[in-house]
């Protein structure tokens, strides 16, 4: 695989000088107003006056242990909204605890992976019966055998508000593991290595990493990824070798162009290292023999402007996936090991205008393509020596399909993965010689109260009002009754270039079952209907996100699916991006709205390039120093086009230590909201103060939030139980 490459506190109630009353909730508690301290912002001759600037905290003011004047002012504004949440839902509290346990009693709490077999070992992570966390083990040469614990998470996060384990890399020798651990969720990790055999960490700690290494075939020498401290961009791949100073490592590679990032990982084969270089348009690989760290990384393929392409290597060549010379969707080329330079390519698998060459996975034998045609994924196999060519069949009509990593090489088994919005997930062993296929485990709904047979799933198509066709998925019970009083979630995304497929989920059930539809909008700036559909949804045509999801919505009322009294919206990240811009659009069309770690200032961070991520998304957003851009962007940015108006019901989420959407942005969008919203509809925001953009590592917590946002649109609904 190489193409794919994404909480809760209790607080005292605390009323500050920075906070006014403002009208009163059927709890009497009044709603948080932020004082306004104009700041002004000048370019292109265009003056902008951001009143909420002042909630904008550095890292050392949100951890310092004596907060200074400002920090305790915008700390408690955000507690203020907590507390504001709290009494508005306080009668609620029982609910949400029964959707909690709901969602939980579904759960198999003693549950554990497939497992799946590399070089020599099977590995599964597995859960415990009131275990938040995994216990990553192993068991060597087969499943008979003794388990081996190698890191038992639970143990790991004992103190912490937040925990998370990533970058797991064993040695080629099995004797020793990498692994990153980052306390704050601001995906900073710090990384380790452990002795397998003896039980025992190394002495060595490597701060601010990206939270993996890779290593080389000596089994003593290690790469890994650092982040730069301020803006959080992956630009340095550093060498250490095992029981040397920290202090002694060694830059390898070094990205200097601050649109781009870049990581190391390390071939299927074993043969190579690999560091990758990418930005929105274009790549770059440097390689060098596993087998010779000390070397020196040579170019793949110089990068280029427009020049997208991803490496995979097998026997005397490596496979490429690349956009080369126009392939919109992408095509597949090879290339000997010694000429790598793209006028050496062969095309192996040609463009098609209308097939998303999307990923592969190589194996001894065959060769496994993961396409997307009209929205659907599609794994196709095909057999080196070209006696074989077929595609796995699948029947519903939507529905989300694909392969796992299968890192052994020298096998007839595929794994993938299968499931709909009906259907449950499975993981299934498929042998790609004689077609014959085990189900190894399928996702198990507790409660005893699913049956699939009870739902329904769909695809409808929208006619946007460009012409374009746009898809939409759903879900709902059988005895759902379709009319204008039915509610209705519609969910999206739409950047990126990330689609949203139409997949299963258990905390959903908790909707559906009390009458709610569900549906996704496959809308443009995702690739469910290939690049173009991505290309049709960013830059200067992002609007086309919007209106397409609006489309959607009109086109749903007008289906009689919903109406505007009982029509719901959710999005996250550049999805509560799209939440905002669609509420400034056409605010009638919702009776309450969703919106997580929103993106929604993106004027103002798209022009402050010390700001995480800001540098690499250029290509997504445009660089608003650029008049044009700038000029678009803030036609439809969210926070500056808030205006006099009657909001729809609003639920914001946020974490302190986000990363990604720094808090200030929805801190900063809600307070102005407040002052503009002219309707009696509720504005409401929670900040999580232990965690950042993904929320709570926990899987029960995780799954507290999901009821405290459910029972939030229940509510809405007036359905309380």
């Amino acid at each position: 695989m190489f193409k794919k490459n994404l909480e809760f506190a209790i607080i005292t109630l605390i009323f500050v000088a920075s906070c006014k009353p403002n009208k009163m909730i059927d709890t009497k508690i009044s709603a948080p107003i932020a004082d306004k301290i104009p700041t002004t912002f000048e370019i292109h001759n265009d003056v902008r006056i951001d009143d909420y600037h002042w909630m904008r905290l550095t890292d050392e003011q949100k951890n310092a242990e004596h907060p200074d004047e400002q920090t305790s002012k915008v700390l408690n504004y955000l507690k203020e909204e907590n507390s504001y949440l709290e009494a508005y839902l306080k009668h609620t509290e029982d609910f949400q605890k029964d959707v909690f346990e709901e969602m939980k009693g579904r759960i198999k709490e003693d549950d554990s992976s497939v497992p799946y077999k590399k070089n020599g070992y099977y590995y599964i992570t597995k859960y415990e019966i009131g275990s938040q966390y995994p216990i990553y083990t192993r068991k060597k040469g087969d499943l008979e055998a003794d388990e081996e614990i190698l890191f038992d998470v639970n143990e790991m996060a004992e103190g912490h508000d937040y925990y998370s384990l990533g970058g797991l890399s064993v040695s080629k020798d099995n004797s020793k593991a990498i692994f990153g651990v980052d306390t704050v969720s601001r995906r900073q990790y710090t990384l380790y290595v452990k002795d397998l055999e003896k039980n025992t960490i190394y002495e060595e700690a490597i701060e601010n990493t990206t939270g993996g290494g890779v290593w080389a075939n000596d089994n003593k020498t290690f790469f890994y990824t650092k982040k730069d401290p301020v803006t959080l961009r992956s630009n340095k791949i550093y060498k250490h070798v095992l029981g040397t100073s920290v202090t002694e490592d060694v830059v390898v590679f070094e990205e200097k162009d601050e649109t781009f990032s870049v990581y190391v990982s390390k071939s299927k084969s074993s043969k190579y290292l690999v560091i990758g270089s990418y930005s929105t348009l274009s790549t770059e690989y440097r390689i060098l023999e596993a087998d010779s760290p000390n070397g020196d990384f040579r170019v793949f393929q110089v990068r280029e402007r427009d020049l997208e392409y991803s490496i995979a290597h097998f026997e005397d060549h490596f496979y490429i996936l690349t956009n080369k010379d126009g392939a919109t969707n992408f095509k597949l080329m090879k290339t000997s090991i010694e000429k790598t330079a793209k006028e050496n390519w062969e095309e192996v698998i040609a463009h098609r205008e209308d097939v998303l060459l999307e990923d592969l996975s190589i194996f001894k034998n065959y060769l496994v393509l993961e396409e997307r045609t009209n929205g659907l994924n599609l794994i196709r196999i095909k057999r080196w020596d070209g006696t074989k060519d077929y595609y796995l069949p699948f029947q519903e009509e939507t529905y989300s399909a694909g392969v796992f990593a299968n890192p052994e090489f020298d096998t007839e088994i595929i794994r993938y993965g299968y499931n709909s919005m009906t259907t449950p997930s499975s993981v299934i062993d498929f042998n790609m010689n004689d077609q014959s296929k085990e189900i190894q485990k399928e996702q198990e709904v507790l409660g005893g109260k699913f049956d699939k047979q009870n739902y329904k799933s769909e695809r409808i198509w929208v006619n946007a009002r460009d012409g374009q066709k746009v898809a939409v998925s759903l879900v709902y019970r059988k005895d759902t009754q379709l009319n204008e009083e039915t509610p209705l979630l519609l969910y999206a995304y739409g950047s990126y270039g990330h689609t949203i497929d139409a997949s299963f989920s258990t905390t959903r059930l908790t909707l559906l079952d009390r009458g709610f539809v569900y549906a996704i909008a496959h809308i443009r700036g995702s690739e469910y209907l290939g690049r173009p559909w991505y290309e049709d949804g960013k830059l200067l045509k992002k609007k086309n996100t919007f209106t397409d999801f609006i489309d959607c919505s009109k086109q749903l009322i007008a289906m009689n699916y919903t109406s505007e009294k009982h029509l719901y919206a959710m999005g996250g990240s550049a999805g509560g991006l799209l939440m905002g811009a669609i509420i400034n659009m056409n605010p009638e069309l919702y009776n309450g709205v969703v919106a997580a770690v929103p993106f929604v200032d993106v004027v103002s961070t798209m022009l402050d390039e010390t700001i995480p991520l800001t540098t690499g998304e250029f290509d997504e957003w445009g660089n608003p120093k650029d008049k044009e851009y700038y000029q678009y962007i803030k036609e439809y940015s969210p926070y500056d086009n808030v205006k006099a108006q009657a909001y729809p019901n609003l639920l914001i989420t946020t974490g302190l230590h986000d990363s990604q959407v720094q808090y200030w942005e929805p801190a900063k969008w809600i307070a102005k909201l407040r002052v503009h919203h002219t309707g009696s509809q509720k504005l409401l925001m929670h900040t999580d103060m232990e965690t950042g953009h993904g929320g709570a590592s926990g899987r029960f917590d995780a799954l507290k939030e999901t009821a405290r946002d459910y029972v939030f649109l229940l509510d809405l609904e007036r359905i309380t139980k």
